[in-house]
């Protein structure tokens, strides 16, 4: 049943929160980082050992992050005046001298870029602390998660006239939409969903220019364009049948529903939006992933997809069914055989998680759009999203010989050979922020790297080399320009100011 708290309840709700401290950075300073860690690996034990205080911060983590019932003299002293308003409206169940939390209250610290800020996220009780049940219902509404956080490090902060959060989920997305978008409209098919996330732009002080929609993916935005649309879609690869949780379950078979937002996306984005998406692909027996992703792209959009991580199908179905708590169950193993069995017949090889980022072209934009696809599953800066913006700006960039190029600051070059070699065996270039990428090159790619000050353009500057190196100048240009190019597009150059 979905609760109906009143107006007020958010807002009073948020004004005791500040009082008692309980903010992400307080919290993690009471638990200290053993404790703190111990609790993200969903162990409670050292967090309790912490909190034995009694003070109305330690109330609350233990009330809320900890699912512990505190008696009722520290829950009133915590939330004064609130206990018995949000036990009647479905947030806590009160007994004789105890209090316990119904639903989940979770302080969270966002930067989106002007500077930190303290917001709060109601959501379902995390299952599965300290090994307990993990089963959760069909319309479960999860909270923060390493796939929300993800998304919202890759989400592109630029100011923006109008976002969509499709899947809005208890509305981590549309909070941070709404520091840096004019009108956001969050859509989502599960009630407690919609009212969850009304409850925290409510409690975060954030509803306004916010309007939370009923719907299925686009049904709620027909005929609607904004200028940033993000999504962390139901994409776990399965037959589409069976049970289904909402929260990460399409009921359509396969990577449909990824395959269909990409499509339907464009349709939906301003000229220059962008559509952000955290989603899993079937790698296909004998296709390249690139080649099949690659189909779904339309000629219009840019397209940056960048694959993080690949699992074997046994990991995969072994992962989703740990996640909806049925690991030991009496049908465990009838599960798992199933599972693995449709995805033999589908000649699924892997399946590929990562971002699929695009952008729409303007319409006096000549040819089709850039496609890149990146399989890099290696550490990367958070939050990603400038690297992702700077790629938008490098496919735009037209590369001929006057171009004048900088290297980015953040660049190393690594050799490697013998010991007192004059020449070495191997260059690579290497970023040490964004996503960090490696590049091998060669000795004139190099040179040229080296050279690019802003002071030369790049024509002047592959002619020296080829003098240097006794080679033709003109074979050098023809050869290089289009490697210069790459090294722009992967963030080595950048276009020098001015």
């Amino acid at each position: 049943m979905t609760p109906t708290p009143t107006v007020e309840l958010p807002t009073r709700l948020r004004a005791a929160l500040i009082a008692a401290g309980f903010t992400y950075r307080q919290v993690a300073e009471v638990l200290g980082g053993s404790a703190h860690d111990a609790l993200g690996r969903n162990e409670t034990t050292p967090a309790l050992r912490r909190t034995t205080g009694g003070s109305p911060v330690e109330t609350l983590i233990r009330l809320f992050l900890l699912q512990t019932a505190v008696s009722l003299d520290a829950a009133e002293a915590a939330l004064p005046g609130l206990v018995d308003r949000m036990a009647v409206e479905g947030l806590l169940d009160q007994s004789v001298g105890e209090v316990a939390a119904r639903l989940d209250v979770r302080p969270y610290a966002v930067g989106d870029g002007d500077g930190d800020d303290d917001l709060w996220v109601l959501s379902d009780l995390t299952p599965g602390l300290d090994g307990g049940p993990q089963r959760v219902g069909a319309d479960h509404v999860l909270g923060i998660s390493p796939a929300s956080t993800s998304l919202a490090q890759l989400t592109i902060r630029d100011r923006a006239a109008t976002a969509l959060d499709l899947g809005t989920g208890c509305g981590v997305q549309a909070l941070h939409l709404a520091r840096h978008c004019d009108r956001v409209v969050a859509t989502d098919v599960n009630p407690r969903a919609l009212w969850m996330t009304r409850f925290n732009l409510q409690l975060n002080d954030l509803g306004r220019g916010v309007e939370v929609r009923d719907g299925s993916f686009f049904e709620p935005v027909r005929e609607e364009r904004f200028d940033l649309l993000v999504t962390n879609p139901p994409f776990v690869i399965s037959p589409g049948d069976g049970e289904r949780l909402v929260y990460r379950d399409s009921g359509l078979p396969g990577d449909r529903v990824v395959e269909d937002i990409v499509r339907a996306a464009p349709d939906h984005l301003t000229e220059g939006g962008w559509c952000q998406v955290l989603a899993n692909w079937v790698i296909a027996d004998g296709q390249p992933w690139e080649d099949r992703l690659g189909r779904w792209i339309a000629a219009d959009c840019d397209a940056f997809v960048v694959q993080r991580e690949v699992l074997d199908p046994a990991a995969y179905v072994e992962l989703w069914l740990k996640d909806a708590g049925q690991h030991g169950a009496s049908d465990y193993l009838v599960r798992y055989d199933t599972w693995l069995s449709w995805l033999e017949e589908q000649r699924v090889a892997g399946i590929g998680f990562g971002w699929i980022n695009l952008r729409r072209r303007p319409a006096s934009a000549a040819g089709s759009g850039a496609c890149t696809f990146l399989d890099w599953p290696y550490e990367v800066e958070q939050p990603v999203a400038p690297a992702v913006r700077e790629w938008g700006d490098a496919v735009g960039l037209a590369v001929d010989a006057d171009l004048r190029l900088r290297a980015r600051p953040d660049v190393r070059q690594e050799t490697v050979g013998p010991v007192g070699a004059e020449d070495p065996e191997v260059i690579v270039l290497r970023q040490q922020r964004g996503l960090r990428r490696a590049r091998q090159v060669d000795t004139v790619e190099a040179a040229l790297v080296g050279a690019c000050d802003g002071e030369l353009t790049v024509g002047q500057i592959l002619d020296a080399v080829a003098q240097l190196l006794g080679r033709d100048p003109a074979a050098t240009r023809d050869t290089y320009l289009p490697v210069v190019r790459e090294l722009v597009v992967e963030g080595f150059l950048t276009a020098a100011a001015g």
